[in-house]
This record gives structure tokens, C-alpha cells and sequence, in this order.
């Protein structure tokens, strides 16, 4: 079989044939190299993903071992790339030229020797599997629940203290300790990859890529530009977690225990929305028994979702996504990686999503958020691939989460026949915007912290001897959360969450949460909505979807700001359009945190919870407490009537 036209062009390169190492002045030629890289590119980059796919969703030895000997090819092509590119002397040519040469001369993981790159491999796809398959059993070793749908649906619906503790720890034993040893070996093998890049160890590494002079210092000034709010929501929280906790579990003026939050890492408490709704009574913007009652599936409300953004003008899925794509947890006992992510196979026709897919409304936000990722990659697709990107990580998580805005919206729940009714009023709307800050404020100080922490550990200011203890310190001191006992460096808590062991950045999630605002309220603006931007709902404006489509088009081809400028108008990440989305809950919060004299913050932060063992019966004395009071009250009533 004849070599690719690409890999000729390597071998002569290495040769000394074209011109001479960094001499190579001939514009023609470096766009012909660019040209037949691209093209050989799709190919190499398909059969790597593919592997990969099946590995995900099938884990096997055979599959892992296959996923890991393709990624040692794929370096090798990917050195090449390197190696080819450098012949080059940039120096005079076109922006667009120089910049795709440069973006093959920095090559991640693939820059390590074969023996260290496939030493990665191995420990991250241990890591991986140990928490894709991660089981929590009973004393007895029976009853075994998996994360999804298991743990994840007792943490959300659960309001039993002791219950929720042994989720939350048998998860962290489950998957976090057995992960430290390997967590370490992990970041001295991505330290010497970013070293090969040019970079002083992963956590610079991984900020180059937002092609800002100090982006630690920018999401800094966005944090705390947001952390009043934060800190007014945390309080009005706590107090109402006290009401059904009791002050042996929740001290008013401490942080909160991080298992009672609704969730397994307490990123999102939105599962709190039956306790901290302001105006209980109000019709429920919770569509999880809506969709549950009116029969829906998976596939349905993927449809739903694609309908949404085809109503203003963007590309559908492709048929090769509806056939390919895994959006519900197979029955076969195959065991897979459930935590949702889209995939771009880089052949410009396919695509696919991988979700353990749940019939509520957290999983139909997700859907709109993966389909977010496949809506960009779609947009790009023509771009050569070094382009094939978003403008920077925070870009590619905000398009789900922007159009997710709207879906949100209790008009546009309505529109799709989720909602019976929608009430439009200050109380009502009070009600939306809780729902909506469970979700989003309660998530900015998890998104910030997860790459502070990992930051920490690659440049040696967080030493491995306290990798555990840094964690939890670091989550007082931003979220205002402890754990509900005593931890020691015998756990690894961090490896509990899917993106440590599975070596994904996370401060794209935290720049997503800022400039997702920006997007929406600009994309408001094109479809010529009025009022409070809460209320915006985008669906079937062509306009805001072709002001949309227009950036989503560039890829990474031109800097971020200047797809930031495109859409916005602006050319820097600001928090103000997300400040002015929950204007009127951060007022009603300010006002009831003074009229209760909650103590905002956690100045109390050495207390910690009773032990889950020692003390369950106070919780349910209070609800016996309440059950009789309700029961008195209620008697009373009617011996008046």
C-alpha cells in the first residue's frame, strides 16, 4: 500500500529535503502541507475516536488495550505534524498560515516519548474505568448501585440523613482512595507533556489555551465579583437545610455538609427546589413529573431538543447521530462510561452523544447541553481541523447552556406542552429565578475551584502529602461546604468527580457560566425580545440563530475575543449580564437574609456535623416534631370551623 501523500511529506521533511529545519520560506508549500495534513488528519483522528467510542461504551481489557496502543499511533502522527510544521519559517506569511503552523507545533500528551505516553494511558484509563464502574454495596457485598442512575437519583430525591451519608461516602470509597496512587503518577506524566510543550508543568499548559496574559487572575475578578451572591444564596440554603436538619447537622453560621445539597458533589442544588422555592404553592417549574406522566423517553426528548435549535435555523442531527449515538444505558450488562459528553469523529459526518439518559428535567437541560457540543462541531465542520474548536474551552460548554436559558424559561416549558400554566407574576418569577440560581450560582465557586486545586498540584504549591486536606480546604473556603466526617490523606475525594480521574480541565465550565449570559442577553437583543431577560425565550427567532451561527462558524480560527466581539459586541468576559438575569433574586435574597439576621459567609469554620451514626434520630424527631405541630394545628382548626 502507497504511504499518504502527508507522511511523504513528513519523511522528506525529516530528511532535510524541503528547504532545511525553520528555513522553509515558501508560503505555496506550507499551505499545501496544511492541506494534505488536514485530509490526512480526518482519517487518522476518526479511527483513534472510534476506538475510543467503543471502549466507552463497552469496557473491556481488549477494549482499553486497543484505545491505548491507538493512541501511541496517533502520537506518532501527531509528531510528525510537529516535525513538519517546524520546517517552516512563518515569519512573512498570512496570519491564517502562521496560525495553523503553530497550532501543530504544541501537541499535548502527545509530545512525551512512547514509553512515558503509554505509562499515561495506562494510569488514566485505570482511573477512568474505576469510576465508570464503581459500585456501592451493602455491608454484605449485595445491593450494588452504580452512580447512574443509583446514587445520583438518592441524592436528589433523598431527605434521610444516614441514607445520604452512605451514598455519598461509599461513592468516595468506591472510587476516590483507590485513585490516589495512580493521581500521582498522573501529574508527574502530565507535567513532563506540558515541559515538551513549552510549558513550566499541566496547569500553565492548560491556561495557555485561553491565549490571555492572566486568565487565574480573570476568573479571580469574576469570582469575586459574584461572591455576594453566592453568599446570600448559601444562606438562605442553610437556613432552610436547618429547618429540616436540625442544629446537630446544620450550624447557621458554619458551612454545610456536602451531601445534603442534592447532589453528588454538591455542584448543583437544584434538587433543593421543593425546600427554598420563596413562594411555595406557586405551579412548579420542575418538569421531572410532567415528563415522567406524559410517557416521555430518551429519544423523544432528544427530539425535542433538536427541534429547538432547528427553530432558529441551525443544522439538525444528522442521521448518523440518531444511529449511532448511545442516549440511554444499555441492558446488555455491558458496563460503560454513563457521564455525558458529545463526540466529533473529525470526518465531518459523525457525530454522536454518550448519555445514561434519566426521564427528568436535569437531563433534559443536559441533552440541550451536549447537543450544544454537536450544534458547534457542526457549525465548524468545514474549518481545516486544527480549527475545529471552539473559540476557547469556556466557548464550546456555553452554546448548550445558552439555549438552555430559554428552554428554562416556564413560556417556553409552556410552548412545548410541559407546563400547563404560567403564572406572570413577581412571586412566580421569584420562583423561575430560584430554580435558575440552584442551578447556576450555586455552581461558581465548584467551577472555579476544581482547576485552582489541580493548578496547585502541577506547580508544586499544593503538596501530594496533602492532596486531600487542599481539596476540602479549598471547598470551605469558596463553596462553604465540609464533608459529613472527618477526612484524612487515605481518601482521595477529588477522584469521586468524573473530570479528575478522566484528566478534563474544568475552568471552562466556570467561563462558560459567565459568558453564557453575555451570549443570551446579546442573542436577545437580535430577536427583538423586551423586558427582563429572565423571561427571554430565543425559540424559532432566525435572527438571534444567525448571529449565533455566524460565530459558531469560526471554530478557533480567529481569537477568542474576536468571536466574543462578533457576537456580543464585546471583547472580554464580564459578569454583568449575569448579575442583571437574577437582579430581582438577589434583592429579594438580600432582604430576607436581613430580615432573618442571617450571618452571610461561614465564619464558624471549624465546626463540623454530629457523626451520620450518632445522631440520625434528631432528624427524625424534628419531622415527628413537625408531623405532631401540623396535626395539632389542624384540629384545632376545625374545632373552631
Amino acid at each position: 500500500m502507497a504511504a499518504p501523500k502527508f507522511l511523504v511529506v513528513c519523511l522528506l521533511c525529516l530528511l532535510g529535503l524541503v528547504n532545511g529545519m525553520g528555513s522553509n520560506t515558501n508560503e505555496a508549500e506550507a499551505i499545501k502541507f496544511l492541506n494534505e495534513f488536514n485530509e490526512q488528519a480526518m482519517i487518522e483522528y476518526y479511527i483513534t475516536t472510534e476506538l475510543s467510542w467503543t471502549y466507552n461504551t463497552n469496557i473491556t481489557e481488549y477494549n482499553q488495550q486497543a484505545m491505548i496502543e491507538r493512541n501511541l499511533v496517533q502520537a506518532v502522527f501527531n509528531k510528525e505534524a510537529r516535525t513538519n510544521a517546524s520546517m517552516f519559517d512563518s515569519t512573512n506569511f498570512n496570519n491564517d498560515t502562521i496560525r495553523q503552523l503553530e497550532n501543530l507545533l504544541y501537541i499535548g500528551d502527545s509530545a512525551l516519548p512512547d514509553e512515558q505516553l503509554a505509562e499515561l494511558n495506562k494510569v488514566t484509563a485505570s482511573m477512568e474505568t474505576r469510576y465508570a464502574t464503581g459500585k456501592v454495596c451493602d455491608e454484605e457485598g449485595n445491593n450494588c448501585e452504580s452512580l447512574e442512575p443509583d446514587l445520583t437519583r438518592t441524592m436528589a430525591t433523598s431527605r434521610d440523613y444516614l441514607e445520604l451519608f452512605k451514598a455519598w461516602n461509599g461513592w468516595r470509597a468506591a472510587v476516590g482512595a483507590p485513585a490516589r496512587k495512580d493521581y500521582i503518577s498522573y501529574i508527574a506524566l502530565k507535567n513532563e507533556a506540558a515541559e515538551a510543550n513549552d510549558q513550566p508543568d499541566c496547569g500553565a499548559w492548560w491556561r495557555s489555551w485561553y491565549e490571555v496574559d492572566d486568565l487565574e487572575g480573570d476568573v479571580t475578578k469574576l469570582f469575586d465579583q459574584l461572591k455576594p451572591l453566592y453568599e446570600n444564596l448559601h444562606a438562605y440554603v442553610r437556613r432552610k437545610l436547618y429547618e429540616v436538619y436540625g442544629e446537630g447537622y446544620i450550624n447557621l453560621k458554619g458551612p454545610i455538609p456536602a451531601h445534603l445539597l442534592g447532589n453528588m458533589w454538591a455542584q448543583s442544588w437544584i434538587n433543593l427546589q421543593d425546600l427554598t422555592e420563596p413562594y411555595p404553592g406557586k405551579p412548579s417549574v420542575d418538569i421531572t413529573p410532567v415528563l415522567v406522566e406524559k410517557g416521555y423517553t430518551a429519544k423523544r426528548m432528544f427530539n425535542v431538543s433538536d427541534e429547538f435549535f432547528t427553530s432558529l435555523g441551525l443544522i439538525p442531527m444528522p442521521e448518523p447521530f440518531w444511529e449511532k449515538s448511545m442516549i440511554e444505558k444499555p441492558t446488555d450488562g455491558r458496563e460503560v462510561v454513563c457521564h455525558a459528553s458529545a463526540w466529533d469523529f473529525s470526518n465531518q459526518i459523525d457525530f454522536r452523544i454518550k448519555q445514561c439518559t434519566d426521564i427528568t428535567m436535569d437531563d433534559f437541560i443536559t441533552i440541550h447541553h451536549e447537543m450544544g457540543h454537536i450544534e458547534y462541531d457542526l457549525q465548524y465542520k468545514e474549518q481545516p481541523v486544527v480549527y475545529r474548536n471552539g473559540a476557547n474551552p469556556g466557548f464550546h460548554e456555553a452554546v448548550g447552556d445558552v439555549l438552555a436559558l430559554s428552554v428554562s424559561t416556564p413560556k417556553h416549558l409552556k410552548s412545548v406542552g410541559l407546563l400547563d400554566e404560567v403564572e406572570d407574576d413577581e412571586e412566580a418569577d421569584l420562583n423561575f429565578l430560584m430554580s435558575m440560581a440552584l442551578d447556576k450560582i450555586a455552581f461558581l465557586p465548584f467551577g472555579y475551584l476544581m482547576d485552582k486545586y489541580r493548578w496547585g498540584l502541577f506547580d508544586g504549591s499544593t503538596s501530594t502529602d496533602e492532596m486531600n486536606k487542599s481539596w476540602w480546604d479549598l471547598r470551605k473556603k469558596f463553596q462553604g461546604i465540609v464533608p459529613p466526617v472527618e477526612r484524612t490523606e487515605a481518601d482521595f475525594d477529588p477522584a469521586a468527580k468524573y473530570h479528575i480521574p478522566a484528566d478534563v480541565p474544568y475552568i471552562r465550565y466556570f467561563v462558560s457560566f459567565v459568558i453564557q449570559f453575555q451570549f443570551h442577553e446579546a442573542l436577545c437583543a437580535a430577536a427583538g425580545q423586551t423586558g427582563p431577560l429572565y423571561k427571554c425565550d430565543i425559540y424559532q427567532s432566525k435572527e438571534a440563530g444567525t448571529l449565533l451561527s455566524n460565530m459558531l462558524q469560526l471554530g478557533s480560527s480567529k481569537p477568542w475575543p474576536d468571536a466574543m466581539e462578533q457576537i456580543t459586541g464585546q471583547r472580554a468576559m464580564d459578569a454583568s449580564s449575569l448579575l442583571k438575569y437574577f437582579e430581582p433574586l438577589t434583592k429579594w435574597l438580600e432582604d430576607e437574609n436581613m430580615k432573618n439576621k442571617e450571618t452571610l459567609g461561614w465564619p464558624e469554620d471549624t465546626w463540623m456535623p454530629e457523626h451520620p451514626t450518632s445522631g440520625t434520630t434528631m432528624v427524625y424527631f424534628s419531622k415527628f416534631i413537625v408531623l405532631v405541630t401540623s396535626l395539632v394545628t389542624f384540629l384545632f382548626v376545625r374545632k373552631l370551623e
